[in-house]
């Protein structure tokens, strides 16, 4: 039998009030946060006359995919591939590289106690104070708009961040579960293989995300480094920003491209990134 509200307690229906306050407002908070992303959609979609028509116009009319397009035409597209390369390979390599350095800081001490520290304090460092001796690194090296130059440059910027993380993960496994494998005639590569790895799983793949988005939408660097053939997507979006005219079209269009790999690597990974960020890595 259900009970009228108004002969409930009036704790109960106070309780009942501020769950439903609660609701609301988070309900306005997300559609304040998802507006711009519907917007971008939207405009992706639009003719130029209805991107500019006042009063704007709050979805498309005609809805055309020729913005798209002319990405594809033109080879403009050709920017996410290149950062999709240069993100997914410098992030295999930075986890590889940082889950193996953390396991050596926390396992065996390597470098005393403010190694960690130290590694932490590179990764503060501002990208922009180490973009003119880099700039001169790679041009003596012919390193400048190559698929390499940028991948390993991403590796040592995403480094710190990873061993830090990877640190603490590694830090909440009992090392007597590391000491039973040894016992039973595992060497140190099969710890790490069979016990570590299997028991951060889910720190793993978190970090691994947050590793892959750093690169994704690194911008200064890949900007000074990078001419025409490796141009990165997020290079590529400033160049339909003119003096005289915006191409918000292409801009919406490219947005909306950029965006997909980073939705469906989060969204993939999902339960993993959930129960990584809640993990020992972010404690304290």
């Amino acid at each position: 039998m259900r009970v009228a509200t108004g002969s409930l307690p009036l704790g109960l229906r106070r309780r009942h009030m501020l769950k439903g306050s609660r609701m609301l407002a988070a309900t306005a908070v997300a559609l304040i946060f998802l507006f711009p992303v519907y917007w971008m959609f939207a405009v992706s979609l639009k003719p130029a006359e209805e991107i500019f028509h006042s009063p704007p116009l709050w979805y498309p009319h005609t809805p055309s995919l020729r913005h798209f397009w002319i990405l594809f035409k033109d080879g403009d597209v050709l920017s996410v591939w290149n950062s999709l390369i240069t993100a997914s390979i410098s992030t295999v390599i930075t986890m590889f590289i940082g889950t193996i350095c953390a396991y050596s800081i926390v396992r065996f001490r390597t470098g005393g106690e403010g190694l960690a520290n130290w590694f932490l304090s590179w990764r503060m460092l501002p990208p922009v104070a180490m973009v003119f001796p880099v700039f001169l690194i790679f041009a003596f090296l012919r390193w400048s708009d190559t698929y390499h130059g940028l991948i390993i440059l991403y590796t040592a910027f995403n480094l710190p961040y990873v061993i830090w993380m990877m640190r603490g993960y590694i830090e909440d496994i009992p090392i007597e579960l590391e000491e039973s494998a040894l016992v039973d005639g595992c060497t140190r590569w099969q710890v790490l293989y069979k016990v570590v790895l299997p028991m951060c799983r889910a720190g793993l793949f978190a970090t691994a995300v947050f590793a892959f988005i750093f690169a994704w939408n690194e911008f200064i660097f890949a900007f000074i480094l990078t001419r025409k053939d490796i141009v990165t997507f997020p290079v590529q979006v400033t160049h339909y920003f003119g003096p005289q005219f915006q191409h918000w079209g292409k801009i919406s269009a490219m947005a909306v491209l950029g965006t997909l790999p980073v939705f469906f690597v989060v969204a993939s990974l999902q339960k993993y990134l959930v129960r990584g960020i809640s993990m020992g890595a972010l404690k304290g």
